[in-house]
């Protein structure tokens, strides 16, 4: 009898050591794309996922599938006007909680489109917490993709996310291994400093605490800058948790902004 009270209690011990792992661990929603660069009237997969590549799990894994009724996700054309995606949202997985969502995109006109997703909810992993993210993917469609430009502006405005990851450097254009990424933080509407930022490449699981070859501080501008030494996925990530911003139901807000870049391995002008 002692013998199984020991082995109920550590059972216990354990059940509380895991559920505060899980409290702090952070779940982002990012978007992407199946390709950075597509012939207009061409198609694009567009996915929505969730994965546990926060402060203490800084990976590319997907962790279940985000409920759909505290989320947006539209396409921000070229020209401006702005396309509501989320009808269009097809489960992929076998189980409620697997698997992810996406959805088909025709293009018609050339340039760079933007898809942006925002997610807004109280949650509860053993401390309510309003959870507010947002998340940004590009592609650029071209009439002919041996001559591809982009003479607009609009792939780096700000849309006006609490915390939000703005691309300084074109996010399609002139990127490739050896070329600088450049984005900037923005906290309500004004460049946040010493904001962390992860640099994720798909397949690779980031050191513990800070990791300096894949994370970098942002200046005073709130600019931070990685350059890739290899095509691939890449996930930018910065997080902000207030304390002080607290509700009926909550005690806390968690802030969460992602931006996906694709990096060919060939720069797509140079192609």
């Amino acid at each position: 009898m002692a013998m199984q009270r020991w082995i109920h209690l550590a059972g216990v011990i354990l059940g509380i050591v895991l559920s505060g792992v899980h409290s702090v661990s952070a779940h982002d929603t990012w978007v992407e794309a199946n390709t950075n660069v597509v012939r207009a009237g061409d198609s694009v997969l567009i996915d929505l996922k969730l994965g546990n590549h926060g402060n203490d799990h800084r990976d590319f894994k997907i962790a279940g599938k985000v409920g759909l009724e505290a989320c947006t996700l539209e396409m921000v054309m070229p020209n401006g006007i702005h396309l509501d995606l989320l009808p269009n949202l097809v489960d992929q997985g076998y189980a409620p909680n697997e698997g992810y969502w996406s959805t088909k995109f025709s293009t018609r006109f050339a340039g760079t489109h933007l898809v942006a997703h925002t997610f807004d909810k109280v949650v509860n992993h053993g401390r309510p917490t309003r959870s507010i993210k947002s998340a940004k993917t590009f592609f650029l469609t071209g009439l002919l993709l041996d001559r591809l430009k982009d003479d607009s502006t609009l792939w780096k405005q700000p849309l006006g996310h609490p915390l939000e990851i703005v691309p300084v450097s074109h996010p399609v254009l002139w990127t490739g291994p050896g070329m600088p990424i450049e984005v900037q933080v923005n906290w309500k509407g004004q460049p946040l400093p010493e904001a962390r930022v992860s640099f994720i490449p798909q397949g690779t699981e980031l050191k513990p605490e800070f990791d300096e070859t894949y994370e970098r501080r942002t200046g005073a501008d709130g600019r931070a800058t990685f350059t890739p030494k290899a095509g691939n996925r890449y996930l930018i990530v910065t997080h902000q948790t207030v304390d002080e911003e607290q509700g009926t139901d909550y005690q806390r807000t968690s802030y969460a902004a992602t931006l996906q870049l694709l990096v060919s391995d060939l720069c797509p002008c140079c192609q």
